[in-house]
């Protein structure tokens, strides 16, 4: 029993990056504590202009779980791709924990008054209950949306699975746009949480980086008798 135990920690020990949620967690509740009523006040004109759509706290919830089954099959299915996932995600993390950290922000866009009273906006009222209008920029549902989708599409496994590559961007595409229609995110967290995955993007999936995961994918697999 003990051994079988000792094989499974060692098969799966790259779990260990997963640790940086707790540090993650913790920061950010830190912050949304604190950031509360003193803080600069992200706007662009163009905010003004897009409507309040409920409908879209359905893409907006299911970015939970895009994230979490990303990370979770590239776990058990390739080490290579769910260590350069997990980089990209956790680095543009620390980022925007450290932006909010130093240049405390938030935005004024939220409705007032809901126009009407339907499901949807029962689920946006509980949203707007535990998150608060602050620390947003760069915006980590675009972010992470982003990752995940950059993931797939780089992703040798997925490589045929076109109908997984077209959902995924449909979401990505959904969970972006939702982060504005639902007044969460200024245009302006938007843009900067795509710029932050442009930077992201050349840097975890370089050349030098595939190397050095395929190496470890390469002793991962030998040890599994891949």
């Amino acid at each position: 029993m003990k051994e079988k135990l000792r094989d499974v920690l060692y098969r799966y020990r790259h779990g260990w990056i997963l640790s940086y949620l707790l540090i993650y967690l913790v920061w950010f509740a830190y912050l949304e504590q604190t950031v509360t009523r003193r803080f600069h006040v992200i706007h662009m004109t163009v905010d003004d202009y897009i409507p309040f759509v409920e409908v879209f706290i359905i893409p907006y919830l299911l970015w939970f779980g895009y994230v979490a089954v990303a990370v979770a099959y590239f776990f058990f299915k390739d080490v290579q791709d769910y260590y350069r996932l997990c980089i990209f995600l956790f680095v543009g993390m620390t980022v925007f924990l450290v932006v909010s950290t130093v240049y405390p922000h938030g935005h004024c866009l939220r409705p007032r008054v809901f126009e009407r009273d339907n499901i949807f906006i029962d689920m946006v009222k509980a949203l707007y209950m535990v998150d608060t209008p602050t620390n947003l920029f760069p915006s980590i549902h675009v972010y992470n949306s982003i990752g995940v989708h950059i993931s797939i599409m780089q992703s040798g496994r997925l490589k045929e699975r076109k109908w997984i590559r077209r959902g995924s961007f449909v979401l990505m595409a959904s969970i972006i746009a939702a982060t504005m229609f639902l007044k969460q995110h200024s245009v302006f967290d938007v843009i900067t949480g795509c710029i932050m995955a442009i930077v992201m993007y050349t840097l975890v999936y370089g050349v030098n980086f595939q190397a050095s995961g395929k190496r470890v994918y390469e002793r991962q697999s030998q040890y599994r008798g891949i």
